[in-house]
């Protein structure tokens, strides 16, 4: 009892902390480690082999070497936060916003701007045909859990459309990310990996319509298919994008069957132990094999779907997301030039805070503008662009692109990177601040 009293009180701690607070602190502690004194140590420190063997075949060795704590975290780890999308992506194709055609129509539009824009834009800057201009599809993404936080933070009075909205175009945002790393940021293609990691998913699907509900059946073959997709030449983060999609997200035991056993438990119990005393408590054997079935019942009447999930979530908000920020925001200001920042930090800056705005605001206002698409009920066009400028908060999934984007291994590509981390931050955080104040002041007169 004591335990799991700590295991609540500790719980309550830790939900306390803000995880969008907890990652703009791993962030600006990149910052100020790549621009100290330490800055050799720090950079050092992210190219530490990750060595784990079973006996001579080592677990996290790709190319022939083992994986850098950079590498482990961009491949695999962010693969569980891909994963973690995933099934937040399948669920809001089943009973969300994007579940029918009619709901889904005005944010998938919207997103689709939300994506073209920006990409347009950045190649208003950049399109002398360099390496620079791989980085295209930086500005297309939205970091859903750090605009809600801003959104969040406006107040109570923000129409709830708003935030369904927002949140409906970040998952469209999501699915447009992940093709286009599966189509332009994938390696040369190792047909036998992959037809192995893709034939594993279809066992993974089989098991679930065969009634697996087992959630560490799930975490030992999506390793498996990880480690085939970390060797097929596509990146590792498709893995867990197409393994949630083969989570089952029906339950075993549906809700009605539950209460009817709960009734059947409560009349049959009688409340007493068999025999109690102040040190100890013993069950009978038939109330001991009563609530064992019962605790079968409860856990089955969760679906796979949603048990992953909700275990992950802490997991990915709290643990691999600040790693993610740690080892991917040290950006260097020194030697850092004005015509640097006037060449890919402005693009992307650009993509992001002007490119995102209009994207969503026009395709989402012309459609209501024809009559083709309607605003729903609490949307005026002056919150609707002041919400579109939330979309403009990039940082976690553009810094990953942008990693994707310049490959580290060349002095050119580590100073577009270093670059493109200009961008995202400066086009992330003038987007969260224009956006705050744009929507308190598009609401003003909804605050009671």
């Amino acid at each position: 009892m004591q335990q799991e009293q700590a295991q609540f009180r500790i719980s309550k701690v830790v939900q306390s902390i803000n995880p969008s607070l907890l990652l703009f602190l791993a962030a600006l502690a990149a910052i100020i480690f790549a621009n100290s004194p330490w800055q050799a140590q720090y950079f050092s420190f992210l190219n530490n082999p990750i060595k784990v063997n079973i006996g001579d075949y080592g677990l996290f060795e790709h190319h022939g070497r083992p994986m850098t704590l950079q590498e482990f975290v961009n491949d695999a780890l962010m693969a569980i936060f891909f994963f973690v999308i995933g099934l937040e992506i399948k669920m809001e194709l089943l009973i969300g916003q994007l579940s029918s055609i009619r709901k889904a129509m005005l944010p998938v539009v919207a997103a689709i701007g939300g994506m073209i824009i920006p990409v347009l834009v950045f190649y208003a800057f950049v399109h002398d045909g360099g390496m620079a201009m791989r980085g295209a599809a930086i500005p297309m993404a939205t970091d859903i859990a750090f605009a809600l936080a801003v959104l969040a933070a406006v107040g109570k009075h923000v129409p709830p459309c708003l935030k369904v909205f927002l949140m409906s175009l970040a998952v469209v945002d999501d699915i447009g990310g992940i093709i286009i790393i599966a189509l332009f940021y994938s390696g040369q293609i190792h047909l036998t990996s992959l037809l192995i990691g893709l034939g594993l998913l279809v066992v993974t699907y089989i098991l679930g319509r065969k009634g697996m509900d087992k959630a560490y059946i799930y975490y030992f073959i999506g390793f498996i298919v990880w480690t085939f997709f970390l060797h097929s030449g596509i990146h590792t983060t498709i893995s867990g994008v197409l393994l949630a999609l083969t989570i089952p997200s029906k339950c075993t035991v549906r809700l009605p069957q539950l209460k009817e056993s709960l009734s059947g438990f409560v009349q049959d119990f009688n409340g007493q132990y068999e025999i109690e005393a102040e040190r100890a408590q013993k069950l009978s054997h038939r109330q001991l094999v009563r609530l064992r079935l019962l605790e079968k019942k409860v856990e089955r009447s969760i679906s796979p779907l949603q048990f992953i999930e909700h275990d992950l979530s802490p997991v990915v908000s709290y643990i691999i997301l600040p790693l993610f920020a740690f080892v991917n925001a040290g950006v260097t200001f020194g030697g850092v030039t004005m015509s640097d920042l006037l060449g890919l930090p402005i693009a992307i800056f650009c993509g992001l805070f002007m490119g995102k705005m209009l994207g969503i605001s026009l395709f989402t206002y012309i459609p209501n503008k024809i009559g083709i698409l309607k605003y729903p009920e609490g949307m005026t066009t002056r919150n609707l662009i002041a919400i579109s400028i939330f979309g403009g908060i990039g940082f976690t999934v553009s810094l990953f692109i942008a990693s994707l984007s310049y490959s580290p291994e060349t002095a050119e590509g580590v100073n577009l990177l270093n670059q493109a981390k200009i961008g995202v931050f400066s086009g992330t955080i003038v987007s969260a601040l224009v956006g705050f104040f744009a929507l308190n002041f598009a609401t003003r007169h909804l605050k009671k």
